[in-house]
């Protein structure tokens, strides 16, 4: 059903419709960010829980089985080690991703700029043809 007021002009109706579909994208990214770190959260909360559970539970085992739980420098070494080494990666994960997220915002951008660029370039030599046809027509 079309408003008997609306344009018929197609490029209106066409940019009419885009900016629709843009608005709708614009409204639904912010719903979809905060899905989107809500799933994350859970999941490294149920990550913690199970790790927890798995040592809560060794623990009692150890302790109704009587059995020693110190172990030499070494072994304490080893665990910290692998958790500091653990901690070094998600750090490196973190920042390859936020420097490879500069990097898209950064050729986004670019794009932006050329496409700007790509239109101007169009509309000169639109403007070059059209005088030409002018030319033509006068002739």
């Amino acid at each position: 059903m079309t408003n008997p007021q609306e344009s018929k002009d197609i490029f209106s109706i066409c940019q009419k419709n885009v900016d629709k579909f843009f608005s709708e994208i614009e409204k639904s990214t912010p719903k979809y960010q905060e899905s989107a770190a809500k799933l994350q959260k859970n999941y490294i909360e149920a990550w913690k829980n199970v790790i927890n559970s798995a040592i809560a539970l060794e623990q009692e085992y150890a302790t109704k089985a009587g059995l020693r739980v110190d172990v030499p420098e070494a072994a304490m070494d080893s665990v910290r080690t692998i958790t500091r080494q653990a901690s070094e990666a998600l750090a490196a994960q973190n920042k390859a991703v936020m420097n490879s997220t500069e990097v898209t915002k950064q050729a986004f951008n670019a794009f932006n700029e050329n496409t700007k660029s790509f239109a101007s370039l169009n509309r000169n030599i639109m403007g070059f043809m059209m005088s030409v046809f002018e030319q033509r027509s006068k002739n």
